[in-house]
């Protein structure tokens, strides 16, 4: 279960890989130009915010996110390892495709790779870890780490979040029972 807490989440930057749909997982690919100008932007839309806390992936497309964004609101990076992406094993940099899907539903597993619901089992672990951190927290991961917060929380994982967006988390109160969400702009 989530900790009921409010909370911020942003996806990192854009990669090329992104562009391409490839499955970056735990392999180290930076951002392009693009996801540059998104961190930056994402800093500057979170400025008023002054987090205390910016949990990141240790992965380098997510600390470059987070600290295009700690120089804007003072917040100190912490580097969480659970909050790397899900690692996809010998498919990682292959399109995703038929395979991606087999494998979230367990049919098909990659050589290597996480299995699906060890996977989100980690990433809400990693979450919960950052939130037991004074407010307001900020996490920056990917893609896939994001998918806990969907399935915990919101209860939906049809849109996928994306690259830069920040995301507020607000939990259930007496005045709504469900979580609810804003972009930060």
């Amino acid at each position: 279960m989530l900790i009921e807490k409010e909370f911020y989440f942003v996806r990192h930057g854009q990669t090329d890989w992104n562009i391409n749909h490839q499955a970056q997982g735990q392999t180290d690919v930076p951002l392009n130009a693009t996801g540059r100008q998104q961190a930056k932007a994402a800093g500057q839309s979170a400025a008023h915010l002054m987090f205390s806390t910016i949990y990141s992936s240790p992965l380098s497309r997510a600390i470059e996110t987070a600290e295009e964004i700690a120089k804007m609101t003072g917040g100190k990076i912490s580097v969480l390892q659970g909050l790397a992406e899900c690692s996809w094993g010998v498919r990682e940099g292959c399109v995703k495709g038929v395979w991606f899907e087999k494998w979230k539903r367990g049919i098909e597993i990659p050589d290597g790779a996480e299995l699906y619901e060890e996977f989100l089992d980690r990433a809400l672990g990693a979450i919960n870890q950052a939130l037991l951190s004074p407010e307001p927290v900020l996490i920056v991961a990917h893609g896939g780490i994001y998918w806990a917060v969907q399935l915990y929380a919101l209860r939906s994982m049809d849109e996928p979040l994306p690259n830069a967006m920040i995301v507020r988390h607000i939990p259930p109160s007496d005045n709504s029972p469900w979580w609810r969400t804003c972009k930060v702009s």
